[in-house]
Formats: C-alpha cells, structure tokens, sequence
C-alpha cells in the first residue's frame, strides 16, 4: 500500500495543471516528490524516448521521390524541440496559426506540439516567410524532426 502517487491521481493534477494558469506544481507526498511544469520556454533536448519513437525508425513520408527527400530543404529549418503530437491551430475549429508564403517575426507561434497532455507553443526562431510546412496536422512528431522551412 504504500506506494507513490497512482496514475489517475497524477493524471488529475496534470490536468488541472495544464488547464489554469499556474507554470509549475511540485507536490511531495511520503518519500516521493512530484513536478510537473507547463510551457517550458526553453528548448531541451527531452532526455527519455517513449516506446512509440523507438518502435518507428523509418521515415513516414515514403510517398516523396528519393532525390527531394534526400535534398536538404533550402532556407532555415525550425525542428521539433520534443516529442509529440503536431497541430498547425491552437484549436480545432481555428485557422493555423501560419500558411506557406505567410510572413513571420521571431517569437511568432508557428505551431502547437501536445506532449503528455501538455500543449505546448512552438515559436519562430527567426523572421522570414514560411516556405514550407513538412508536417500534416495531427501527425506524431519525433524530436529533432524538421516542421517548417523559413527563407
């Protein structure tokens, strides 16, 4: 019995986490001791690999000839800080938040990626004009993984 915290219990306080406005909630409880933060704006390198990133090493997009995959997309490429989920809006029935061709200033939100039920904005690195976009809306995103192109 006397284990830490079950997964619902953690699951509820990620939830009412992720839905005020608080950044940070650490709760100790027996020996264990839980954190949990939302909106980290720093980009870190996520330290642990979840079973779906490490059980799909090949690429997705095999419909793409050979030769233009293997190009490297001309222009500044902003890259998924983490692993995730990719929605172009902040909401399903919003417009996205940027279109290919759309001018954009550093710091602008390109992007959301959801990660554990944690949403989480990515934002331009550099001003430019979108070039290209590399990901469909909805579509698990490895880290690293190039999202959009700026030129």
């Amino acid at each position: 019995m006397g284990s830490f915290m079950d997964l619902r219990k953690l699951k509820t306080l990620i939830d009412l986490v992720a839905e005020s406005g608080i950044a940070e909630l650490e709760i100790t409880e027996g020996e264990g001791k839980v954190r949990i933060v939302k909106f980290s704006q720093a980009v870190q390198p996520v330290a642990y690999v979840p079973e779906a990133a490490a059980a799909a090493p090949a690429p997705a997009p095999a419909a793409a000839p050979a030769p233009a995959a293997a190009a490297a997309p001309a222009g500044h490429v902003i890259k998924a800080p983490m692993v995730g989920t990719f929605y172009r809006a902040p909401n399903p029935g919003a417009s996205p938040f940027v279109e290919v061709g759309q001018a954009v200033k550093e710091g602008e939100p390109l992007c959301i990626i959801e990660a554990m039920k944690l949403l989480n904005e990515i934002e331009a690195d550099k001003a430019g004009v979108i070039k290209e976009i590399l990901v469909e809306n909805g579509e698990p995103v490895e880290y690293g993984q190039p999202l959009f192109v700026i030129g």
